[in-house]
């Protein structure tokens, strides 16, 4: 999960690596630091903490190296720390690593045997270690690589600079994204685009297994058996603008605003002048007789709302699981079984092993993913792009509504498909579809009452968000959301499980969010609240458009407009992802870079 970034050219690096990092300053952040090629050897410079602790120790070390790596870390293995700090040096070896190595303790146990010295507690100072023993044996730097590389187990993206070569960096990859930017007589290393998006759009991505060695002038790439293969650039679509702030006071809240423009372009393209959905290049098998979504966070959500809408509208069954739980049993599935994962990264590791071994069990695999050409979509048989541009605030908003259309059009797909759906409802649908946009325009618009609300329970310890039927995931993601950003618990529950728990906790200190628009659980949900009302709880009610009854028995409201059920957790979400975000402005916590967490979980 940590950022990885690297330069070799005719530029001066220090500022590109450090603006790098800045640009994938949410995937870690508990330490960073630089390495830079100088004639006198190699130096490192880095800290603990934030990135921006580790400006003013470059300013006072200026430098006219072209050619470096970088890394901003989220701690694995070993606290945070100066010492556990990227980049790692053995001898004539500096790297930079994100990934895990599993017989890490095998080899630190070698090292001692071999009389060498650990400087930190992190798996990844071994690599180094080992590469640097290849070498003092007269190993080549490629040979020296690939010789370490078959002696670790695990996960590993490396960027790694050897002391005697001025201008080369050498990278490999295996289950963690790296990726390389080429210019004119230049080279960008990240292990995310918006790291490079300022200079180059010329993106190659990595393959498993591959070693890379590169040179301001030239690339080469070498295959798990040491063979040159050949990687092919391609042309990176998204708009840069969209990885900066814009003026918002944090990316979350301007990620909030953009879900409108991110569903236009999500669904725009694959619905056709005649109506018609086109998914590119899926293809529903008519032998497929099971749907099973696995998604990790934020993404899981996602596929529970996709599970009512794909059963409502095409009637075939739907298991949504954590992918983390799917990859460790012994799932029954076969070729007539769909596996649809959804992961924002495209490489997130539970989830891409679980495709994996769904795969080796003969199923068909589609991938709803925001990044192009990343490991999950790789593997898969299909997928299924969002358009919602590079997403840089921890907590996912409008990954998670591009999810959600993307699971919508593939419901009325399926339907469409199967027969399940007339042709005056599914242009209905599309028709609600095309409208969403504009209703979340309204919603953004109002979204000053959402603060003033926000304001009201910022010093609350605790809250209870409820929901029935399509909206109950709406719940869960909502509760999610405030946990991420402001660190106060919350739970989500089905409204109608109420009496079977939840309801202990009820009193006059507790809010409780409730999602009760006007569908056909509206006078379910309703007996809920007056449960709620009867014990003192504050309701905080998200509610249609002139629902006057929710408005009678509510301590606080918020109204979005009316929609047709099957599309109305595009409309709930954006009233709860703005209420976790003020109340976390308010409590000033760091709502973009939220303690613990990372943006992408590409280690287990």
């Amino acid at each position: 999960m940590c950022g990885i970034v690297g330069y070799t050219g005719n530029n001066k690096c220090i500022n590109l690596l450090y603006d790098g990092l800045e640009k994938l300053e949410y995937r870690g952040y508990d330490s960073a630091g630089i390495s830079f090629i100088e004639p006198s050897g190699i130096k490192t410079i880095k800290t603990q903490g934030k990135l921006s602790n580790l400006k003013p120790l470059l300013e006072k070390t200026p430098s006219g190296s072209s050619c470096g790596i970088g890394h901003t870390r989220w701690a694995t293995h070993g606290k945070p720390s100066v010492e556990n700090a990227h980049p790692h040096t053995s001898g004539k070896i500096t790297l930079v690593h994100n990934g895990i190595i599993e017989n890490y303790s095998e080899l630190k146990n070698q090292l001692a045997g071999m009389s060498r010295t650990l400087s930190s507690e992190t798996d990844t100072e071994i690599i180094a270690h080992f590469i640097d023993i290849n070498l003092e044996k007269g190993k080549t730097p490629l040979d020296a690589i690939h010789d370490t590389l078959n002696l670790i187990r695990g996960t590993w993206a490396l960027a790694i600079l050897i002391d005697g070569y001025p201008d080369q960096i050498w990278c490999a990859k295996n289950q963690s994204p790296l990726i390389i930017g080429a210019g004119e007589d230049e080279y960008f290393i990240a292990s995310d685009i918006p790291a490079i998006m300022p200079n180059t759009r010329n993106v190659i991505f990595m393959e498993d297994g591959d070693i890379a060695h590169i040179a301001p002038t030239e690339i080469s790439f070498y295959d798990i058996h040491l063979k040159t293969v050949r990687r092919v650039s391609q042309t990176i679509q998204w708009n840069g603008v969209t990885a900066e702030k814009g003026g918002y006071r944090h990316f979350m809240l301007k990620e909030i605003f953009e879900q409108p423009r991110c569903i236009l372009d999500t669904v725009s393209s694959r619905i056709s002048a005649s109506g018609n959905i086109t998914p590119e290049n899926f293809t529903l098998d008519e032998k497929i007789k099971k749907i099973h979504i696995i998604a990790c966070g934020t993404s899981y959500y996602s596929g529970l709302v996709g599970k009512y809408m794909i059963e409502e509208l095409a009637r075939i069954p739907v298991e949504v699981e954590f992918s983390s739980e799917f990859r460790y049993r012994n799932p029954i599935i076969d070729s007539s079984t769909l596996i649809l994962s959804i992961s924002q990264s495209g490489e997130t590791a539970d989830t891409l092993a679980a495709v994996k071994e769904a795969k080796k069990l003969g199923a068909q695999t589609l991938s709803i993913s925001n990044v192009i050409n990343s490991q999950i979509p790789r593997i898969s048989d299909y997928t299924l792009y969002t358009h919602a541009g590079p997403e840089i605030g921890v907590a996912s908003t409008k990954a998670f509504s591009s999810q959600l259309a993307a699971l919508f059009m593939i419901g009325v797909y399926a339907a469409d498909i199967r027969g399940t759906i007339t042709a005056e409802r599914k242009n209905q649908l599309l028709y609600d579809l095309k409208n969403i946009p504009a209703k979340m325009h309204h919603i953004l618009e109002q979204s000053s009452q959402i603060k003033v609300i926000a304001r009201r329970y910022i010093h609350s310890h605790g809250f209870l968000y409820i929901a029935r039927g399509m909206n109950y995931p709406i719940a869960l993601e909502g509760a999610l959301k405030l946990k991420e950003i402001s660190y106060i618990h919350a739970e989500g529950y089905p409204a109608g499980e109420m009496k079977h728990g939840p309801i202990a906790l009820i009193d006059e200190e507790l809010p409780v969010v409730s999602i009760v628009t006007r569908n056909n659980y509206y006078n379910k949900t309703m007996n809920n609240l007056e449960e709620v009302r009867a014990r003192g709880g504050k309701i905080i009610a998200i509610a249609t458009t002139g629902d006057m009854e929710t408005a009678d028995i509510s301590t606080d409201l918020f109204m979005v407009p009316e929609t047709d059920p099957l599309l109305e957790p595009l409309l709930t979400v954006i009233p709860v992802q703005l209420l976790a975000y003020f109340i976390s402005d308010f409590k000033g916590t760091d709502v973009d870079q939220p303690r613990n967490l990372a943006k992408s979980v590409t280690v287990e």
